[in-house]
């Protein structure tokens, strides 16, 4: 096959406005017959020992004393006391530093799974969490124990405490636990660390950490508030994370963030690799329960790669996830063939991203996705119109106020017959009637209903899904909010 054949190239000249679209050819116009079910994803629920489950909301409580993660001071000053006088724990073992706007989170379980099947000792750092905060420090593979997030701690509260009386400012929630996910690290100790962003880069807590790979998702409009008001002003925060001599793994970005990216690059003599060009989908093809890809990373094609997730941007975290842990390990570099096929195969099928389009419920259909700004929901929209037939789709919609919910609300007008605007328990929570005169106007009164109370919006919007009958194919889909989403899968048995 002469290189002007090269499947891969149709995608480099078809890269031109940087659609991610684009880079998906024999789109998933077939259905694979795949045997077996996506696995599911695993959330920590409440200690069943009420000592323990008291000793765990003890320190929950002590921790909302401290700043909520959206007040910020930007600065890393206080967590860089914190490791000074805990020893510098984040030093001691290698680190993948993931930031971005969407899927940060599913990218980071995707670089994880792929370690861990390489025999190598992990740990993980994401937010926010679902259900439980403890599920935001993983150790090969799984949130720590209650137990173990009380002794971490316990262990560093007196260093705590030394920093918070040198500071202008308290260590923040976010800043705490950062602090202990490093702590927890090199307690263990693991082999590397993946670790994503909080907020931004430069300023995030995470960033006293040096990661030999850096990993950009995907940049769009949020935050801006603290971030800046265009791609590009929000890469120039995000790009902090680009390290003397890394190597950065970027997914397709706009044309004005992908500049300030390269350019950051440049100036600390970070090696990169693009989506699009040294890495990217060839190919995908629905199957059940998730798509079946081709992937090529810096190492050359992996084929018939089972994902158990629904959706194009879950098959572009994919491949930024390979290329991530294929740098990692040098490919392309130190070393020219490509990681153990088999290895990433079995990988990538024990992924689960909890909240992302998860099915919990059936009869009718319930599915899950914890989309929050306009970007994550356009890629949801269409993700459910792939993967899911359903004949009629009842939205449960719950947002934080500090989003751009007329932009999430219009993004899924398209695919919503009808909402039911409700609110979380959130002190962030918009105002269920404030959120419901926005879809009013986004959707039409008629095809707005009000419940304040989720539990009464989830079985409302079961009602409505079910009027079409047992067999119609009606749908409910439950967004808006990772807490929505969290507290939506308590109601649902999940937890």
């Amino acid at each position: 096959m002469s290189d002007s054949d090269d499947p891969f190239d149709e995608i480099i000249s078809a890269e031109t406005d940087r659609d991610p679209d684009l880079a998906v050819i024999e789109a998933g116009s077939r259905t694979l017959r795949t045997q077996g079910t996506p696995p599911e994803a695993q959330v920590p629920t409440r200690p069943e020992d009420p000592e323990l489950d008291k000793a765990l909301r003890d320190v929950e409580a002590e921790l909302a004393t401290r700043w909520g993660e959206t007040k910020l001071e930007p600065s890393v000053s206080r967590i860089a006391a914190l490791m000074d006088v805990l020893g510098e724990p984040q030093r001691s073992y290698p680190s993948i530093h993931i930031t971005g706007t969407n899927g940060k989170t599913s990218t980071a379980r995707m670089i994880e799974a792929l370690l861990g099947a390489f025999e190598l000792r992990t740990g993980r750092y994401t937010s926010p969490h679902v259900q439980s905060v403890t599920e935001r420090i993983s150790l090969d593979g799984a949130p720590i124990s209650a137990e173990r997030f009380i002794e971490t701690y316990e262990d560093i509260k007196p260093y705590i405490e030394m920093v918070d009386s040198q500071q202008q400012y308290r260590l923040s929630f976010f800043e705490v636990l950062t602090g202990m996910a490093y702590a927890a690290f090199a307690d263990a100790p693991v082999d590397v660390a993946v670790v994503e962003v909080g907020m931004g880069g430069t300023w995030d807590a995470t960033n006293v950490i040096d990661g030999d790979v850096a990993v950009v998702t995907p940049i769009d409009l949020d935050h801006t508030d603290r971030l800046g008001e265009t791609p590009g002003e929000i890469a120039t925060e995000k790009a902090g994370i680009v390290k003397q001599d890394a190597t950065v793994i970027l997914a397709q970005q706009p044309v004005d963030a992908a500049q300030v990216l390269l350019k950051k690059a440049v100036e600390v003599d970070a090696t990169v690799a693009r989506e699009g060009l040294e890495f990217g989908v060839v190919s995908r093809q629905v199957a059940v329960g998730g798509q079946l890809l081709t992937l090529r990373g810096l190492g050359g094609e992996y084929e018939e790669v089972y994902l158990p997730l629904h959706g194009a941007y879950q098959a572009h975290n994919a491949a930024v996830a390979l290329a991530a842990v294929e740098a990692f390990f040098g490919v392309g570099s130190q070393r020219p063939e490509p990681l153990d096929i088999d290895t990433v195969r079995k990988a990538f099928a024990a992924v689960s991203s909890p909240g992302r389009l998860e099915v919990v419920r059936r009869s009718p259909t319930v599915v899950l996705d914890a989309a929050h700004n306009p970007a994550g929901a356009r890629a949801t929209a269409e993700a459910v119109g792939e993967a899911f037939d359903f004949s009629r789709l009842i939205g449960v919609i719950g947002a934080s106020g500090d989003k751009n919910v007329r932009g999430l609300l219009e993004a899924f007008e398209p695919i919503f017959a009808e909402v039911v605007i409700t609110q979380n328990s959130s002190h962030r929570a918009m105002d269920a009637d404030e959120l419901a005169a926005i879809a009013v106007e986004v959707f039409g009164e008629e095809r707005v209903q009000v419940e304040p109370r989720l539990p009464d919006a989830l079985e409302a919007a079961i009602t409505l899904a079910e009027e079409e009958g047992e067999f119609a194919g009606g749908g409910v889909l439950v967004t808006g909010s990772v807490i929505t989403v969290g507290e939506a899968r308590l109601l649902l048995g999940r937890g």
